[in-house]
């Protein structure tokens, strides 16, 4: 019976399941690596008036350009994306879509339906490190005031130094913040704070309307969460050849 047990193949399907967390790991890890370099570099994140998305808000006194404050003093002389990037990098790691993707694409818990589990045992998110993921509501809140800092730096992209103007990064920092609200306002924990809870929405209008409006929003949760995902990296490497004069910003107006 052993003998036999230990002989299963691990799926009976045919298709190239495989695909998806091929996929996945290439595209997240891909990623990963990129933000950990970017923030690393501590260079090239600022060319008037863009800020890039990873080094925002930029609050130490060695910033390029200081978003509020500064609140860090000259005694911090690391590179200023490792002050903020935990807020938003731990919303998206402790995202349920996310957790899903990884879940399968890295750990095989499971790969795919109906392909065999990696694991021999099942403790779910109950056991250390794992129980960690429950602090996702509190990163949601984390996210929402990173939002809000990159609408203001998306504004501040109108502001060229001979007035009012719009550019190619403007357009692309405006890009970028829409995907962000969209995956943001459309999470499982923004959904549940603006009315899952209730048990009578009658007594709630507008929490109804809001929790209707973030339920459309969650129908595409998974394609705004890769969206903004593309498009903040994508914001920051257009900053970064901007400052490094490998391309030239095109004003619009």
């Amino acid at each position: 019976m052993a003998a036999t047990m230990a002989a299963r193949p691990r799926t009976a399907r045919r298709d190239l399941w495989w695909l998806e967390p091929l996929a996945i790991v290439v595209v997240l890890g891909s990623f990963v690596l990129y933000s950990a370099w970017a923030g690393l570099q501590n260079a090239n994140y600022y060319v008037a008036p863009y800020l890039s998305p990873f080094y925002s808000p930029c609050i130490a006194a060695i910033c390029e350009h200081v978003t509020f404050g500064p609140l860090v003093g000259d005694w911090y002389a690391f590179t200023p994306a490792a002050l903020i990037l935990a807020l938003p990098l731990g919303f998206r790691l402790t995202c349920y879509y996310y957790r899903r993707s990884y879940y399968r694409a890295f750990f095989w818990a499971p790969p795919a339906c109906t392909v065999q589990d990696a694991r021999k045992r099942y403790s779910g998110e109950t056991l250390f490190p794992l129980i960690l993921q429950n602090v996702h509501r509190y990163f949601f809140y984390g996210a929402l005031l990173i939002l809000a800092v990159l609408t203001y730096d998306a504004l501040l992209a109108f502001s060229f130094a001979d007035g009012f103007g719009i550019g190619v990064g403007t357009v692309v920092m405006w890009v970028n913040v829409v995907l962000l609200a969209l995956y943001t306002f459309g999470c499982h924990s923004g959904r549940y704070l603006c009315g899952g809870h209730l048990d009578r929405f009658h007594e709630a209008p507008l929490r109804y309307r809001l929790w209707s409006a973030a339920n459309r929003l969650n129908q595409r949760h998974g394609l705004y969460a890769w969206l903004s995902l593309f498009s903040v990296g994508l914001t920051d490497l257009y900053i970064r050849l901007l400052a490094m004069g490998v391309i030239t910003d095109l004003r619009l107006l």
